[in-house]
């Protein structure tokens, strides 16, 4: 959502007075096993306050974060732990491909094979 200026609004016939729309920040998280799943599934999602708490959750654990407003809009409309749908399979995977190059590189750092 955008901001809004300050005002008056009707909504269904009440008014609001001062008014205004936050820039709510929203967050998915995705998870995917190749030996279980066809696809990656949504495991949570959240807004406002919610999904900074999944954002710090990712943080504290190493999960690396991708802001991608539009994917974060789409599969934001799925049920808790549905597949992502085949039209964003190609921009997920590209997602995928830079966690695994990055889990990759951090093995290697610390002389580790994953």
């Amino acid at each position: 959502m955008m901001g809004a200026p300050h005002g008056d609004k009707r909504i269904d016939g009440m008014e609001l007075k001062g008014y205004k729309q936050r820039n709510f920040k929203k967050a998915v998280a995705l998870k995917y096993d190749p030996g279980k799943d066809r696809a990656p599934r949504m495991t949570a999602k959240g807004q406002g306050h919610l999904a900074e708490k999944i954002i710090a959750l990712a943080r504290l654990h190493g999960i690396p974060i991708q802001e991608d407003p539009a994917l974060v809009q789409v599969l934001s409309q799925l049920d808790f732990y549905q597949e992502i749908p085949p039209e964003v399979y190609l921009v997920v995977a590209e997602i995928l491909a830079f966690v695994y190059s990055m889990h990759q590189r951090r093995a290697s750092h610390f002389g580790r094979k994953e």
